[in-house]
């Protein structure tokens, strides 16, 4: 079961009482603020002729649970968005993610804490309705189940087409809300944001999250594919730049038996073969003038 408030504009007188009751209800300062602070759960606001309430939306998928670190924030069975002080260490992500800037921080106190509506979650477990629908003298805040707060708000709108904008404020805004509203005037005239996505603004988060890993792996590749060629490259134009040895620098590192045999045409010494460049009887010559110094 999900529980909510229907606030019809229509009818609301801008007595104020129900702010006095929250104000009882959650023991916080008497003064009431002409704007919601962390001080002032809910207040009443006179847009021209028309009475409107200011309240945390108590999302059904919140932004603001999602953006808590700490799980200082959570949405109830029940519907409300409650808050824990004790886990709260002061990083305000909730004030930043919520898509109504509802969620309000005590700037001048030393251990600031935020603050918001908790749609009276104590009385609500116990079976009881909000402290400010049960004082609300004309019924411009309703207490009930979502579904029923939903049935009871189009009944309203068919039976009095003329008399209320046709548009049920809360049923869709961020993937819905349990806090819902109706308006004579359009909401905007009334300070209500309506450009707020109707999708669940944590679901958006998730959908671009759930493609980070297939986009690191693409990025990964693509990263090591530029890599590589562009350290291939530095390895071309290294091995291009460096000395080649010539034919001369060769001759010169040969060991001497080498280098005998390149002097005397690839032939080792005291071999009888002819040497490139010599005749037959240049050879023939040569032994005979040796066997003459022998002899002598």
């Amino acid at each position: 079961m999900s529980v909510g408030l229907l606030f019809d504009a229509t009818l609301c007188i801008g007595c104020g009482q129900c702010a006095e009751a929250c104000k009882t209800q959650n023991k916080l300062p008497p003064k009431v603020e002409d704007r919601t602070t962390a001080y002032t759960w809910t207040t009443v606001e006179t847009r021209g002729d028309t009475f409107m309430r200011r309240l945390c939306m108590h999302c059904l998928v919140p932004t603001c649970v999602s953006v808590c670190p700490v799980g200082a924030i959570e949405r109830t069975a029940e519907g409300p968005v409650v808050y824990d002080a004790g886990k709260c260490i002061g990083c305000r992500y909730c004030i930043q993610a919520c898509p109504f800037d509802v969620p309000k921080y005590q700037w001048d106190s030393p251990l600031p804490i935020m603050g918001k509506c908790i749609m009276c979650t104590d009385r609500v477990k116990a079976g009881k309705q909000t402290a400010c629908a049960e004082i609300c003298p004309t019924g411009a805040t309703l207490f009930g189940e979502r579904e029923e707060l939903i049935r009871e708000a189009k009944s309203r709108i068919e039976k009095n087409p003329s008399g209320y904008v046709n548009h049920l404020y809360g049923l869709d805004e961020a993937g819905g809300t349990s806090v819902l509203m109706l308006a004579g005037v359009p909401f905007a005239q009334l300070g209500m944001k309506t450009d707020v996505p109707l999708e669940a603004l944590p679901m958006l988060t998730w959908q671009v999250l759930s493609k980070v890993p297939d986009f690191a792996v693409v990025a990964g590749a693509f990263l090591f594919g530029i890599h590589w060629i562009t350290h291939r490259r530095e390895e071309v134009e290294a091995s291009a730049a460096s000395p080649r040895p010539s034919a001369h620098s060769d001759a010169r590192t040969l060991p001497k038996e080498g280098q005998a045999r390149v002097e005397t045409g690839g032939l080792p010494s005291g071999s009888g073969a002819p040497v490139r460049g010599m005749t037959r009887d240049h050879v023939s010559g040569d032994e005979s003038g040796s066997s003459e110094r022998s002899e002598s």
